[in-house]
């Protein structure tokens, strides 16, 4: 005897929320973050988030702190529930009473050529070099590498197309001639290898179907930078 799994039906202001994020054009990751924050009030609260109040927030925001929550972790609580308040639930006086937390931003470490050069050599296979360099030398986010398909490589203009970038834009980034190369040997190797196609992921994942994920590409990142010490 099989049993059927029913999936737990969504609420109707959690589909509003979903809906509104999809209108606006969210990223899966963003879409995923919000509907946490927002449970996590929830949770909090003991009650649907649309019947908070100004008090219910001030005490939220306190007991985050109190728990030593990180500020950017706070910060991107705020960033949810302010989206929620003013444009799921029309309510722009509860989001003017959420408070962002200033911290001194950090000056990232910046890698010589030299290093970014060890970097890339310390990976294990072509596709992974590939996927390091695009990065690197095009300015992508991990996100954004994950993202990329054969098709937005655009050889004639020397431009990479990225597809819903950072706030759900479109643009374009430059592709160097040594990228091209390197890109072109990856595609020569993944073409032979069966996982390369011409409408697919230009960085497949374990299956040709699914891209290389973040959290492989964070992975990589670790292994080879352990590897290039």
């Amino acid at each position: 005897m099989t049993l059927s799994i029913i999936p737990a039906p969504v609420s109707p202001l959690r589909q509003r929320l979903i809906d509104d994020m999809e209108m606006r054009h969210f990223s899966n990751e963003t879409q995923r973050n919000y509907i946490r924050d927002i449970g996590r009030f929830a949770t909090f609260l003991g009650r649907p988030p649309d019947m908070a109040t100004a008090e219910d927030l001030r005490r939220f925001q306190v007991e985050q702190q109190e728990s030593g929550v990180p500020v950017p972790t706070m910060n991107s609580i705020v960033s949810a529930l302010r989206f929620f308040f003013t444009q799921t639930l029309d309510r722009p006086d509860l989001a003017r009473k959420l408070v962002r937390v200033a911290h001194p931003r950090k000056l990232p470490v910046v890698l010589s050529r030299d290093e970014v050069a060890r970097l890339l050599g310390a990976t294990t296979c072509l596709k992974h070099q590939a996927a390091l360099a695009v990065a690197y030398g095009a300015g992508l986010r991990v996100a954004e590498v994950s993202a990329l398909r054969v098709r937005d490589v655009d050889s004639e203009r020397m431009l990479l197309r990225v597809e819903r970038g950072k706030g759900g834009q479109y643009r374009n980034a430059m592709l160097s001639s040594d990228l091209l190369a390197l890109l072109r040997q990856w595609w020569k190797l993944g073409h032979e290898q069966g996982v390369m196609h011409r409408d697919g992921w230009l960085f497949p994942g374990q299956h040709y179907l699914k891209p290389l994920s973040t959290r492989q590409i964070y992975r990589v990142v670790v292994e080879a930078a352990l590897a290039a010490d």
